[in-house]
């Protein structure tokens, strides 16, 4: 089973101007084959979503117009921008919309669900992307919109603005992606508008950025980011909003958006495999957008030297939003025209700056979470996350039913690189049932095809294990499929167990159902509303590698080692003396210093590559 959204890597699909023209003659066809008699370009199937998609059609027919002049469009254009000015606009309150400031202000919105009253939650994301349709047709209307068609046009973007800042509550629902948008908006319209009108709008836009985003973000694994959905990180809307902020950033100068664009995009950068895979997030954990982000991540990528272009993205949506039958979709068309109209290039190779929240060198990578704990673990093609154990989740020893992966104080880290070989040392106080405080010390180390895991921690009874993740993706190289298979090794005995007991608080990698299928089965509300964050965060027990301790480890500690990458025998050596904790494999030799740390109580590590 294949999982749907994470396919190919973005960068993957061509974007010289030869392929981008192919992609606008392509949605011409369609368009000019789909026109209705009253202008409309709305997919039949079109039923959601759908206030703002046939004028996203049009900008992308103005937009191929501009490039190719290609006669038959300008009526096109025209007609089916009258079908949006005569029948997509509403200036009645919808029933039901809760998120009003004003009642009967006459100002123009755009319905996500056209039938009154059907479903207007939907209504203000759905008139920002109708406010980024109608500046994107008026900034390529010259010599192709009469002059009072365009007058109407603008008149309209003024009142989408309007509404979505003073007739409603702004960000109703608290979504980054969404109020940025809305920031985008009100700086493209600015531009159209004369002296003073057009200073307050882009002075109102940039006021909402500062204090109804910029001043609510959210930190995660070091970084400030604007919230999305009440978290601080989705895996769909995330490269969304670094879109908008690369489009921010492009249309205003504004430094703020470089510098908050540049955030994000360090932080894809730790959290994304090499491989390009990631799961996790409020909204969506698994749903990843495709063109939407081509913008943010090929922009901010050449901006912060990272390939961000790596991220695997539903490639059905490659060039521009469909339906079911492959059939083209406006929704999201303006940032098609973005990305077409942008000529940065994919920065290719990887940052070769150390990352406190990554470890990555050739196919092998670690992202690390807020909490040092390993988030994804990539190694031979196989993508492990955190195993759950009695509700407990992460990688680490366990004593008791015990997961000793919690910090109770300052997680410090040490990075290092010598002979081709790159590791890191993770310093991490944690507390026991017993109430006794340990230093877990966790060296990871890798030669860019295998990674190696130890584990030491002061001496536990009974029978510990390492809680050492859950094989739960693999990559076929065009695809991610589920998989409960790792090729993985370790010093002591090694199992992969599976949960005993059945039910969506226990998951079984061997079953077809996805990390976000179940997480969204845990979460409080239905499956895109609810938060598959917090659903996942209710799961008892996984599928799980578990390893024993290494035979004959020092007296004084507990010492687990695990290889990634290959299930051959590993050979591992540990040695505790005055200088520290010595490990030896058949590849490397590591010092790790005492638990208290240097002088500043930093980690201290010194690795040599074997001879």
């Amino acid at each position: 089973m294949h999982l749907p959204r994470q396919r190919g890597p973005l960068h993957d699909l061509p974007d010289t101007p030869e392929a981008y023209d192919a992609v606008l003659a392509d949605v011409t066809e369609q368009a000019l084959a789909r026109l209705t008699p009253e202008g409309g370009l709305e997919h039949p199937d079109c039923s959601d979503d759908v206030g703002d998609t046939s004028l996203g059609i049009t900008s992308l027919l103005a937009l191929a117009w501009q490039r190719g002049k290609d006669p038959r469009l300008p009526e096109a254009v025209r007609r089916s921008l009258a079908f949006h000015l005569e029948r997509r606009v509403y200036r009645d309150d919808n029933p039901g919309y809760p998120n009003l400031r004003v009642r009967d202000s006459g100002l123009p919105y755009a319905r996500y669900v056209l039938r009154p009253g059907a479903h207007p939650i939907g209504d203000w994301p759905s008139t920002v992307w109708a406010l980024l349709q109608a500046v994107d047709v008026l900034d390529l209307a010259d010599g192709l919109v009469p002059d009072e068609q365009r007058a109407a046009l603008l008149d309209v973007a003024c009142g989408y603005w309007r509404w979505l800042t003073e007739a409603t509550f702004f960000n109703p629902q608290e979504a980054g992606n969404q109020a940025i948008g809305c920031v985008v908006g009100g700086l493209m319209l600015a531009r159209h508008l004369p002296g003073h009108e057009g200073t307050a709008v882009r002075s109102r836009a940039l006021e909402l950025y500062r204090e109804e985003i910029r001043a609510h973000r959210v930190r995660d694994r070091g970084a400030l980011l604007p919230p999305e959905h009440g978290g601080a990180y989705d895996n769909n809307y995330g490269p969304i909003s670094l879109s908008f902020l690369a489009q921010a950033h492009i249309v205003s100068g504004e430094e703020v958006f470089a510098e908050d664009g540049d955030t994000l995009a360090r932080y894809i950068d730790a959290r994304l495999t090499g491989g390009g895979f990631d799961n996790g997030g409020p909204r969506y954990s698994e749903q990843h957008s495709g063109f939407e982000a081509v913008l943010g991540l090929r922009y901010f990528g050449a901006r912060v030297g990272a390939d961000l272009g790596r991220y695997r993205g539903d490639t059905r949506w490659g060039r521009h939003a469909v339906k079911a039958d492959g059939g083209v979709d406006g929704h999201f068309a303006w940032m098609l025209v973005w990305q077409i109209q942008d000529p940065t290039r994919w920065h290719r190779t990887p940052s070769n700056g150390f990352s406190r929240h990554q470890l990555r060198s050739g196919t092998v990578s670690v992202a690390f979470d807020d909490r040092m704990t390993p988030a994804v673990v990539e190694a031979g093609g196989t993508y492990c996350l955190p195993a759950a154990v009695n509700r407990q989740h992460g990688h680490g020893p366990v004593a008791d039913g015990f997961l000793l992966c919690r910090p109770m104080g300052e997680v410090r880290v040490r990075d290092a690189r010598a002979g081709g070989l790159t590791a890191k040392l993770v310093t991490k106080p944690v507390v026991g049932r017993d109430h006794v405080l340990r230093h877990v010390r966790s060296l990871y180390v890798t030669d860019g095809t295998l990674l190696w895991v130890t584990v030491a921690v002061e001496r536990l009874d009974g029978t510990p294990y390492l809680l050492a993740g859950m094989p739960y993706a693999a990559d076929d190289g065009d695809r991610v499929r589920r998989t409960a298979e790792a090729a993985v090794g370790a010093a002591g005995a090694l199992r992969l167990t599976h949960p005993a007991s059945s039910g969506p608080e226990h998951f079984d990698a061997r079953a077809e159902l996805t990390q976000e299928q179940a997480a969204f089965a845990l979460a409080a509300d239905p499956r895109g509303y609810g938060d598959p964050d917090e659903g996942w965060r209710h799961l008892v027990s996984s599928t799980a590698l578990e390893a024993d301790p290494l035979p004959g480890d020092p007296e004084d500690l507990t010492v687990f080692a695990v290889r990634y990458g290959s299930a051959e025998p590993l050979r591992v050596s540990v040695e505790h003396a005055e200088a520290g904790l010595t490990v030896r494999t058949d590849a490397f030799t590591a010092v790790l210093g005492d638990p208290a740390g240097d002088a500043r109580g930093e980690p201290e590590l010194t690795l040599r590559a074997a001879p």
